[in-house]
């Protein structure tokens, strides 16, 4: 399946994963992030039961704070 990443185009075996899988095959690791498919915002209780299919627009950000 093909999907856009970040406004990328990538490319995965299955034909659907779910946020979590997604995560995991792409080593996004950081802790706090905000995750989007098509628009629509994913909670973190969400990532195992959402999935995503082709042609969907997901937009992974990490969140940052400081001073």
């Amino acid at each position: 399946m093909r999907i856009l990443l970040n406004n990328r185009e990538e490319e995965f075996i299955k034909e659907s994963i779910s946020v979590n899988e997604m995560l995991t095959i792409k080593k996004f690791s950081f802790k706090m992030r905000i995750i989007k498919v098509n628009g629509l915002l994913i909670s973190k209780e969400k990532y195992d039961t959402t999935f995503i299919h082709e042609g969907d627009d997901v937009q992974m950000l990490y969140l940052m704070s400081g001073g």
